[in-house]
C-alpha cells in the first residue's frame, strides 16, 4: 500500500518547514524509519522519516522548497503499484507562503492542502486597488492617462479574465496583494506564475523596480541598488509570530534592581583556579541563582493559560542564545538541582549546538522562565520580552567597576543591572520585588549557592 510521505510538524511551533536535502533519490528502496531527507523547522534541522516499507518512487518536492504543514513531498509504494491517483490528487505544488498553514502539533491531510490552494485556484481574487489607483474607476480615461503617463489595458495582460468592471484586475493571491500594497507594486505590470497566471507571492518579489505603480506626485521613484530584501527564514518568521503574540496583548512591567557582584567574581576566580572543568561564567552562575530563587517563589515560577496560573514545582531555565538567523532557548532543566560545574557544562554544550542548529524539539521547549543575557556586548541594561506562556523573563546586562558607597568610603565594586519582564495577569509588583530581593540575597552570598 503506498504511503504518503508528508511534511510533518517536527517541532511544537512549526507551521512549515523547507527541504533542506533529499538522502533518499527516487527509485531508492525504503524501510520504515529511513531518513528520507532534512527538514528546516522554525528552530533546527531535522530528520523527516520514512513511515512505510517500499520505493520511493516520487518526489514531489524540490530541495530548498518552502511547504506547509500535511503538504505531501512524495510517494513511497511497492516497485508496480499505481500511484497516478495519489499524483493526480496532487497536482501542482502549493506554494506554503501562500496558502493557509495548519495549526501547530495537528499535521493536516495533503489533500486538506491541495483542495485549500485548489479553492484558491478557481477564484478570481477581489479587485486590487493601490493607494494611487483608488478612485480610478470614477476618473475619466484621459485623467489616468495623464497620471500614470499611459493606461494599462489589463484585460489584454496574461492572468486577467476579461473586460468588465468585476474582472479587470490580475489574479492574485491575498498576499501577493498585501505585499504589492506594500511596495507599491502595480498587480497588473506583474506576470504571474502560478496556475492559470495568477500572481503569488514570489512574483512580487521579484517584480523589478519599473514594475512600481504610477508614481505618486512628488515621490522620488526608487533605484535599482537602493535597497535589498532579505527573504525571511522560518525562525525568524516564528520569531516575529511570537514577539507580536507577547509584546501587543501580554499586560507587561518592569522592575530593575542594580547587585554587587564583588563576591561572585571571587568566587568564579576560585573555581576556575580548581582546573578547567569547574571554569563557570557569569551567566552560569546567574542561571543557577535565578533557579535558586525560583524554587522559592513559584508565583514567579508560573505560566499563563488563559483559564489559570499554573505553578511550577520544578524550575526549567530558558537560556536565549543568538543564532546566525535569530534566537533559540535552549532549556536547562531542573537547574536548582545542579551543581555550578554541571549548569556550566551543559549550557556550553546547548548554545554550542543551538547555534549549528541540531538541538532537539525536547532540548529547546518546556521552560518554565527564561533569562536573556547582552552583557558580552557591553550592554548595562535593557528589557526583553516574555516567551509566552511564561510570566516573565530577565533581562541581563554587563558586570563593571562602579564607584559606589560602602559605609561611608567610596570603593570600586563589581556591580550588575538586571531588569526583570512581568505579566501583570500572573506577577504583582510586590510579588516581582520579593523574588528580585531574593535573587539579590543569592548574588550577593554566592556560597548559598554550594549547598
Amino acid at each position: 500500500m503506498a504511503t504518503k510521505v508528508l511534511m510533518e510538524a517536527l517541532s511544537p511551533t512549526m507551521e512549515e518547514g523547507r527541504l533542506v536535502k533529499w538522502l533518499k533519490s527516487e527509485g531508492d528502496q525504503v524501510k520504515t524509519g529511513d531518513v528520507l531527507a532534512e527538514v528546516e523547522t522554525d528552530k533546527a534541522v531535522m530528520e523527516l522519516v520514512a513511515r512505510g516499507d517500499g520505493v520511493l518512487r516520487k518526489r514531489l518536492a524540490s530541495e530548498g522548497d518552502s511547504s506547509a504543514v500535511g503538504t505531501l513531498l512524495g510517494v513511497v509504494a511497492a516497485p508496480d503499484e499505481d500511484i497516478s491517483a495519489l499524483l493526480n490528487a496532487a497536482g501542482p505544488k502549493p506554494v506554503a507562503s501562500d496558502t493557509t498553514a495548519q495549526p501547530v502539533g495537528k499535521p493536516a491531510d495533503a489533500g486538506d492542502v491541495i483542495a485549500k490552494a485548489k479553492e484558491f485556484e478557481g477564484v478570481t481574487s477581489i479587485p486590487y486597488a493601490s493607494p494611487q489607483s483608488q478612485g480610478e474607476a470614477s476618473t475619466p480615461p484621459q485623467e489616468r492617462e495623464r497620471r500614470g503617463g499611459q493606461r494599462i489595458d489589463s484585460s489584454a495582460h496574461t492572468g486577467t479574465r476579461g473586460a468588465t468592471a468585476s474582472s479587470d484586475r490580475p489574479r492574485s493571491s491575498p498576499l501577493a496583494r498585501r505585499l504589492a500594497s506594500e511596495r507599491g507594486v502595480d498587480l497588473a505590470s506583474v506576470r504571474g506564475s502560478g496556475p492559470g497566471g495568477r500572481i503569488v507571492k514570489r512574483d512580487i518579489e521579484q517584480a523589478p523596480a519599473a514594475a512600481a505603480s504610477s508614481h505618486a506626485a512628488g515621490a522620488r521613484p526608487a533605484r535599482v541598488g537602493d535597497y535589498q530584501d532579505i527573504p525571511l527564514t522560518l525562525m525568524r518568521k516564528t520569531i516575529a509570530r511570537r514577539l507580536a503574540e507577547s509584546i501587543g496583548p501580554i499586560p507587561t512591567f518592569y522592575l530593575t534592581a542594580e547587585f554587587d557582584m564583588t563576591r561572585v567574581a571571587e568566587l568564579r576566580a576560585a573555581m576556575i583556579a580548581q582546573g578547567a572543568e569547574f571554569k563557570v561564567s557569569f551567566n552560569d552562575i546567574l542561571i543557577k541563582a535565578t533557579a535558586t530563587a525560583l524554587a522559592q517563589h513559584p508565583e514567579v515560577n508560573a505560566h499563563w493559560t488563559g483559564d489559570a496560573i499554573r505553578q511550577f514545582n520544578r524550575v526549567h531555565i530558558g537560556m536565549a542564545v543568538a543564532v546566525e538567523d535569530g534566537l533559540i532557548t535552549p532549556v536547562i532543566f531542573d537547574a536548582n538541582e545542579k551543581g555550578l560545574a554541571d549548569i556550566a557544562a551543559e549550557a556550553k554544550e546547548l548554545a554550542g549546538r543551538g547555534r549549528e542548529r541540531k538541538l532537539k524539539p525536547e532540548e529547546y521547549t518546556g521552560s518554565t522562565f527564561s533569562i536573556s543575557n547582552l552583557g558580552m556586548f557591553g550592554i548595562d541594561q535593557f528589557t526583553a520580552i516574555i516567551n509566552p506562556p511564561e510570566a516573565g523573563i530577565l533581562a541581563i546586562g554587563a558586570v563593571e567597576d562602579k564607584a559606589v558607597i560602602v559605609d561611608g568610603a567610596v570603593v570600586v565594586r563589581k556591580r550588575l543591572r538586571v531588569t526583570m519582564s512581568c505579566d501583570h495577569r500572573v506577577i504583582d509588583g510586590a510579588t516581582g520585588a520579593r523574588f528580585l530581593q531574593t535573587l539579590r540575597r543569592m548574588i550577593e552570598n554566592p556560597l548559598m549557592l554550594v549547598f
